[in-house]
């Protein structure tokens, strides 16, 4: 190892969305960035988003759209970095993009454009960018951050935690930037996996026969809903809506999930009166999936020859404890997937150790934490990456 240490104005750790996007800005602005990653390409997370076409953005970010100890926090770095910023840098950059559903941006081509984009945005001159290379140690004297890494050793007098959580550890991920903060005394907020299937255990067990169904649902979790698709697994579920209500289920709460959102609370008494010969098993396929009704009958208690009867012969009290059932049907998850299978991490480096306009921690001057190592995570749709974005250029503007 070298006895002196190589001088910067910023050490970058973690060299995605977040730390490319810092790098790249700072380096703009005349800084000399080192910037490290111990995997041996970076963007790798962007690289495996949106099915390998990168959701870069979403056109409704907003702050009530992320979950964190201070839902206040993100406004800053949000509404100074926006959606709008990003499409114009992708624009400039001549990548063809489209809309999906619910404000959703995707790569037409692939998501190795939008990596490439942000190392093309970094200077050759001010950005080194050292990659396969573990961090082996951190310290902090003389009003410099001191790294280690591969044999090597960088001083600068600002260090920016850009590691991310420890979501999808085959790519790599880890708990490091938490070790880091916690070196330097800033809180952390216990992570969590968020953004990731549910599972069931006991008698939900049965609704794992059901795995490969979807179908549009309410699902809710205390005061919060989502409307989209739910997907049935065969460990329970999953789907965009379980994918969202996610992040606000806590074990032991319920998941409440409407099957049918576009009826009213009386459709079947109104059915009845409109169709009495028509049975409850052609009224409920008519709305579900065929698997997914005589799974829900069959708990319900009204599969079988009652089922299969004309709705004019059924009491409306069974009726409208059916259409009650199917417009609120509690399951209890018994845990998610974890990790391995979280698209993100809620939870992290406390929003109250840092400034909310630049990501630098309150206590250690020239310490700052960026994008998905911060206790602010994003609704599933773009709006984690626009977080970084959005963090790692605030921070970029005072390194």
């Amino acid at each position: 190892m070298t006895n002196s240490p190589t001088s910067y104005d910023a050490i970058i750790l973690g060299a995605g969305g977040a730390g490319l996007m810092c790098a790249a800005v700072a380096g703009q602005r005349g800084r000399k960035v080192l910037l490290i990653d111990h995997a041996d390409e970076p963007g790798k997370k962007i690289l495996i988003s949106g099915g390998g076409r990168c959701n870069f953005t979403n056109i409704h970010t907003a702050a009530d759209r992320y979950l964190s100890a201070n839902r206040h926090f993100a406004k800053s770095a949000l509404s100074r970095y926006t959606a709008q910023d990003f499409i114009a840098l992708v624009n400039r950059h001549g990548i063809a993009w489209h809309e999906k559903t619910l404000g959703q941006l995707f790569c037409d081509g692939s998501a190795r454009q939008i990596v490439a984009m942000l190392l093309d945005e970094c200077p050759d001159d001010a950005v080194t960018l050292s990659l396969g290379h573990s961090i082996t140690g951190i310290s902090h004297r003389d009003a410099h951050y001191h790294v280690e890494y591969g044999g090597k050793s960088a001083a600068a007098p600002s260090l920016v935690i850009a590691t991310g959580g420890p979501s999808i550890p085959k790519m790599g991920a880890t708990g490091f930037a938490y070790d880091i903060a916690r070196q330097f005394g800033l809180r952390v907020v216990e992570p969590r996996p968020a953004l990731v299937p549910l599972t069931l255990g006991g008698e939900e067990t049965l609704f794992r026969s059901l795995s490969g169904v979807s179908a549009p649902v309410i699902a809710s979790c205390g005061k919060t809903a989502f409307r989209e698709a739910a997907l049935f697994t065969h460990k329970g579920l999953s789907g965009p809506a379980i994918l969202q209500i996610s992040s606000y289920w806590r074990h032991g709460e319920p998941v409440s999930v409407n099957f049918l959102p576009d009826c009213k609370p009386d459709w079947l008494i109104e059915l009845k009166r409109e169709k009495p010969r028509l049975s409850l098993n052609r009224a409920m396929t008519e709305r579900l999936p065929t698997r997914l009704s005589e799974t829900l009958m069959e708990r319900i208690g009204l599969s079988g020859d009652s089922g299969a009867g004309e709705l004019g012969n059924l009491a409306d009290r069974k009726l409208e404890e059916a259409a009650r059932r199917l417009s609120d049907w509690r399951f209890m998850p018994n845990g998610t997937e974890g990790y391995a299978k979280a698209e993100v991490t809620a939870g992290g480096i406390s929003t109250g150790e840092l400034s909310s306009k630049n990501m630098e921690a309150r206590q250690m001057p020239g310490l700052y934490a960026i994008g998905e190592a911060v206790d602010v995570t994003g609704w599933l749709g773009g709006y984690n990456f626009q977080w970084a974005w959005a963090s790692g250029w605030a921070a970029a503007q005072t390194l």
